[in-house]
């Protein structure tokens, strides 16, 4: 399965220095469980913002990214990479930043996710080390074509062919929804990189989140065992809360692995 995604070269460092200059968290007290939110990035004609949720015993259940009502509207038409630091006082290992992929045509396979959707990236390497993965690399393909060992692969997903530049190789389910007859809504995608998992990829159509529908939790297909010990999803939140008036795209469940 072949996959393309058209991404804006520029965009990514114009975004990030924005989101460095406007550097600032807050905290949602309309909850009994404390909502961090990282730094405010412009994104279409409204804003988004990565967050972190933690329990009142201080331990991390979620991150995400929340997008303003009006984020939807005023996208670019082309396809193009936000990136979304996440909150400095709550960080959440293994994980170092989030990527928001908006295409406007999607990208391949054709006929499965060519439709506008947003893919959320949250990876577990630096921004550096993702800039790094390009065609330009002489062992780019060697990289690509290295898996990680069997435990560390989530239940019953296969690796698509090759990979894609400032991303890595993506790992799909083939018993999803959108693989047999029914319309992509939402999926979650794996990404690895060199042999080792690198990102953790909630997907959804714009027309889902137009719809406004409330927060909802889908179990992940999980692995047997962690590379890295830290605090890994055991599934992701998608939907628009009426608290905040926000989009929310989000792992969930997290549970500390060794």
């Amino acid at each position: 399965m072949t996959r393309f995604r058209t991404l804006i070269p520029a965009a990514i460092p114009v975004v990030a220095a924005i989101a460095a200059i406007a550097a600032i968290a807050c905290t949602d007290s309309t909850s009994p469980d404390k909502t961090v939110f990282g730094p405010t990035v412009p994104i279409g004609n409204g804003t988004g913002r990565s967050y972190v949720v933690v329990s009142s015993d201080g331990d991390p259940l979620s991150i995400g990214v929340s997008l303003s009502e009006t984020a939807l509207t005023g996208l670019p038409s082309v396809g193009t990479a936000f990136v979304f630091p996440l909150p400095s006082d709550e960080p959440v290992a293994p994980f170092n930043h989030a990527v928001v992929n908006w295409g406007p045509t999607g990208h391949p396979p054709a006929g499965v996710f060519t439709v506008p959707h947003f893919d959320v990236h949250f990876y577990t390497i630096t921004p550096e080390e993702r800039a790094a993965i390009l065609p330009s690399d002489p062992l780019f393909a060697t990289k690509a074509a290295r898996s990680p060992s069997a435990e560390f692969i989530p239940s019953g997903y296969t690796k698509d062919p090759g990979a894609v530049p400032g991303m890595g190789s993506h790992w799909t389910d083939p018993s999803a929804p959108e693989f047999n007859g029914q319309p992509f809504t939402r999926t979650f995608i794996y990404g690895s990189w060199d042999g080792v998992f690198t990102f953790y990829e909630p997907m959804v159509t714009k027309a889902v989140l137009d719809g406004k529908p409330a927060l909802s939790v889908t179990s992940l297909k999980l692995p047997a065992r962690y590379a890295k010990p830290g605090y890994y999803p055991t599934s992701y939140t998608i939907g628009y809360d009426t608290g905040t008036k926000e989009y929310r795209m989000g792992i969930s469940g997290l549970v500390q692995r060794p």
